[in-house]
């Protein structure tokens, strides 16, 4: 039975959070930003703000002094020297990170469970900080450090709610380890009325805590190296502590990664390891020595892996999928989930329920005369994800009509009398030969981009059933898109 404050949503959870669960860590955040916009009396003030906090004080200097930042300089005895040193966003974000493992791993009230879970997902984030930091060595320091708390407090929503203790974290703690981990959003939005995700947005955005971890989490795919590292930084961190074990999507995003890089899989495993060491070192320097343990292990990335490109994925029509994924948009549209968490469900549902290759969601430009994908998700999905590119202007195809008829098309034949007209040699490279499916995205009456399935792997016919339930699923979502204008 859920508690009636458990429906509240996010704005109920962030000011509870901000006032009741962690006003001091709220406090020393606000505190900061403020002093970051006054560069004249910043170090002296910051120095005599943490004074009388003898713990911080202490844990920031041990980090100062640590290998890490104390780069061969002599012992740093102040936190007003240790500022003039590092430089006054360094020593913020020190401070910040300080407060904010005090803040939630000394909480005394946790059940045993609920204590695992946090110490869980706070290793997770600590590493996902390490490696977006590394990932931009090249880049200047000021930079490193706003992607570092950008990814350590990337999921700040769900690590201050499992510090709160009490019967609902206790409550939720259970419904998640007795469900499957793909019904894990939907149950949390049953119980608090919110998405962790809107959580982190609300409480980023109340406490001030900076441009690049309000949009890492806003427009998590935006392709800029800080986003994009921060991005990709969480989600390693989350795969190498899944159970069970998922070593295809694990390597998939270190590819990624070592991509972004220009190196190869194997030197940034290498460069992972050599920064594994670093965090735990780290953690013991912030007096976070309980979250060694709970660090990513690295010992997967020693382990060999065997990738057959030529073995599709085959994923078969699954009825229980789709049931599940249209309730679950049904749920947004009630609750008014925002963009992201809508097409995540969509394109979930077409790929796994319909049973696709591929699924993509093409947003129109500012001036609406091209189409580029924004998320695609499936098999073999780089090369469309960075090429296709569909220019609107240029011709009539069937993307054009499908955007200006405000229509779904179901393109069953490319090459036939009856589409060949509609298809230059840019779709027919990039779109499947056995057919492919569009829908158009609309909010507040007005088309936004379009939503694209195919079995582009496989080469498996499209059928009339499949094209309804994508039809069906293309207009709930535009239901759900339409609602989350009020919220």
């Amino acid at each position: 039975m859920k508690a009636a404050n458990q429906v509240k949503g996010a704005d109920y959870w962030t000011k509870r959070i901000s006032e009741q669960e962690m006003p001091a860590l709220c406090s020393t955040v606000k505190s900061l930003e403020k002093l970051a916009k006054d560069d004249v009396s910043s170090l002296a003030i910051l120095g005599r703000s943490v004074m009388h906090d003898n713990a911080l004080t202490s844990r920031i200097l041990k980090v100062a002094n640590s290998a890490i930042y104390n780069k061969g300089t002599s012992l740093v005895t102040t936190v007003s020297r240790a500022a003039v040193v590092l430089g006054f966003d360094t020593i913020r974000n020190i401070c910040i990170t300080a407060k904010l493992l005090s803040s939630l791993l000394e909480n005394k009230g946790l059940s045993e469970p609920v204590y695992h879970r946090l110490l869980t997902l706070m290793g997770r984030a600590f590493q996902a900080a390490m490696l977006a930091k590394m990932m931009l060595k090249d880049h200047d320091e000021e930079l490193q450090e706003e992607v570092f708390i950008a990814a350590l407090l990337y999921h700040i929503g769900e690590s201050a709610f499992w510090s709160m203790g009490g019967e609902i974290t206790e409550q939720l703690d259970r419904r998640l380890s007795d469900s499957d981990s793909k019904d894990a959003n939907a149950i949390v939005r049953e119980y608090l009325g919110t998405s962790f995700a809107q959580l982190s947005v609300g409480i980023a955005r109340s406490w001030g805590l900076g441009e690049v971890l309000v949009k890492s989490l806003s427009n998590p795919d935006e392709r800029t190296p800080e986003i994009r590292s921060i991005f990709l930084a969480n989600k390693i961190s989350e795969l190498m502590v899944a159970e069970p074990k998922d070593p295809v999507a694990l390597h998939h995003r270190i590819k990624q990664a070592a991509d972004m890089l220009g190196i190869e899989v194997d030197e940034f495993k290498g460069q992972m390891i050599r920064c594994s060491y670093a965090t735990k070192k780290l953690a013991t320097s912030y007096g976070a020595k309980v979250l060694v343990e709970f660090l990513p292990s690295t010992e997967q990335l020693t382990l060999a892996y065997e990738e057959d490109t030529n073995k599709a994925v085959v994923r078969e029509p699954n009825v229980t999928q789709q049931l599940k994924k249209l309730r679950e948009l049904t749920d947004c549209a009630i609750s008014k989930a925002n963009f992201n968490e809508v097409i995540t469900v969509t394109i979930d549902g077409v790929l796994n329920g319909i049973g696709m290759d591929r699924c993509a969601v093409m947003l129109l430009s500012p001036n609406r005369k091209r189409l580029q994908p924004r998320v695609v998700i499936g098999d073999n999905t780089d090369v469309m994800k960075n090429e296709f590119i569909v220019e609107l202007h240029l011709s009539k195809t069937v993307f054009s009509e499908s955007v200006e008829l405000r229509k779904a098309l179901f393109v069953d034949n490319p090459v036939s009398e009856k589409w060949r007209l509609y298809m230059d040699k840019e779709l027919v490279e990039h779109t499947s030969k056995t057919g492919f499916m569009l829908a158009p995205l609309i909010i507040d009456n007005k088309v936004i981009g379009l939503l694209y399935a195919d079995r582009h792997c496989s080469d498996r016919a499209i059928s009339g059933d499949d094209f309804e339930l994508f039809t069906h699923f293309s207009q709930l979502t535009n239901v759900c898109l339409s609602a989350s204008i009020g919220h």
